[in-house]
């Protein structure tokens, strides 16, 4: 019988965190829902009850770099959300490089609905499932 993991991804953003889950065994991910973040304030609430919801073994969060490798502001706010991720729900949390998956999530999302369906909360939590997806392949 396979190994079979639960993940739950985010793509962190200032505003906005998309969220999606998926499983190691079949490798699949699926988009969850984007969080508000409110005047700064991280939505941890609703993050704790989607760990309780989906009871994930493993954590991955997208690490946004410049494209030669360079980090941004936005970079060293992301680390600080996975080590509170890791502090919070001592569950093991791991980067990912989420280079380009806005552009890949807006092109699956324009694919799919036109610019109808270009809203930000769905891009957040495609995001996130590209980088629960990535991690998947990768580990």
């Amino acid at each position: 019988m396979p190994e079979f993991k639960t993940v739950i991804g985010f793509d962190f953003g200032s505003k906005y965190i998309g969220v999606a889950v998926g499983q190691t065994s079949p490798s699949l991910a699926q988009p969850l829902t984007s969080l508000s973040v409110k005047k700064g304030e991280l939505p941890w609430k609703e993050i704790e009850q989607l760990l309780q919801t989906w009871s994930p073994e493993v954590l991955v969060v997208g690490i946004p770099l410049n494209m030669d490798g360079s980090e941004q502001t936005i970079t060293h706010l992301a680390r600080d959300f996975l080590i509170e991720l890791k502090n919070r729900f001592q569950l093991p949390v791991f980067p990912v490089d989420e280079r380009l998956t806005t552009v890949e999530a807006r092109s699956r999302l324009f694919a799919v609905g036109g610019y109808k369906a270009l809203k930000k909360k769905s891009i957040d939590s495609i995001a996130a499932q590209l980088i629960v997806e990535m991690w998947l392949e990768n580990r």
